[in-house]
């Protein structure tokens, strides 16, 4: 399994024959645009992405919550790529605004379970991040079709939600979020986990015990690689850093994961945007 990173939580699964889009945000509009004005999605950005990335047999794109920074590129790459959004109705919100057929959008349940091509994709609920002063609106929806160019602060929350993925005699949890539901984990054991980090450096030292033992201890798995470590307001055209240190100390965050790892004899990997690693 081939998975390349496109930064913040954006992942792209190619098996050779189909290809599966976790989250689609390549454009990271600035912080200040984010705070004054609004954005369309960069398409020559895309384009080339796209194109440089052989994304050339995507079949889906699975929408985790539809904050910008996981949904603002999904209806343009759905439409170029032909592939369906599956997604919350934030997100089938999100997608008409975007001109994305009906379809091409599947709205999926808590707990359901979609066969796309040798993919085998669980949708487990999920609980995003506690809010900050950038995303206070959690558990708000987006009611009507949300067209571009748009405030990001239009992109509400939408509900939150895990992806378990099954290919290739593998298994990979895709945790997007730095939280968890006790118990949630209970039952699956995955490979490889992706395991969203933002929020970990402020995190009290019982808050990250119980969110390491709600996670990789009940998942077991052989390699953890973090999700939404870095900076998503600096462009893909730059090179990669973390977090602004007001929001979060991002060396922090990998010391407290590497931590964690080497108290359990896990592997860890820190993938690069734009990078591509074969599991």
């Amino acid at each position: 399994m081939k998975v390349t990173f496109f930064g913040t939580t954006t992942l792209l699964f190619d098996d050779g024959k189909d290809q599966i889009l976790f989250d689609a945000h390549m454009t990271r509009p600035s912080l200040m645009k984010y705070i004054f004005g609004s954005e369309p999605t960069d398409t020559a950005l895309v384009d080339e992405k796209l194109k440089l990335h052989h994304v050339d047999r995507l079949r889906a794109i699975f929408i985790s919550h539809t904050h910008h920074d996981h949904v603002m590129d999904a209806p343009y790459i759905a439409r170029q790529c032909g592939a369906k959004i599956y997604g919350s109705a934030s997100a089938m919100n999100v997608a008409r605004g975007g001109d994305v057929s009906e379809d091409r959008l599947v709205q999926f349940e808590a707990d359901g379970v979609y066969e796309v091509g040798g993919f085998r994709i669980k949708v487990i609920p999920s609980l995003h991040s506690k809010p900050t002063v950038l995303n206070n609106d959690l558990g708000q929806t987006i009611d009507k079709p949300l067209r571009q160019p748009a405030r990001l602060r239009d992109y509400k929350e939408g509900g939150s939600y895990d992806f378990y993925v099954e290919a290739e005699g593998k298994r990979f949890m895709i945790r997007p979020s730095f939280n968890y539901i006790e118990g949630q984990m209970d039952g699956y054991r995955a490979d490889v986990l992706f395991l969203g980090v933002a929020g970990l450096q402020k995190a009290d030292e019982m808050t990250e015990k119980k969110f390491f033992s709600e996670t990789v201890d009940k998942l077991q798995p052989e390699l953890v690689i973090p999700l939404h470590w870095d900076n998503f307001f600096s462009p893909l055209t730059k090179p990669a850093k973390g977090m602004p240190k007001l929001i979060e100390k991002t060396e922090t965050v990998f010391f407290k994961l590497a931590r964690c790892c080497e108290a359990r004899d896990i592997s860890c990997l820190v993938q690069i945007p734009g990078t591509s690693i074969k599991i």
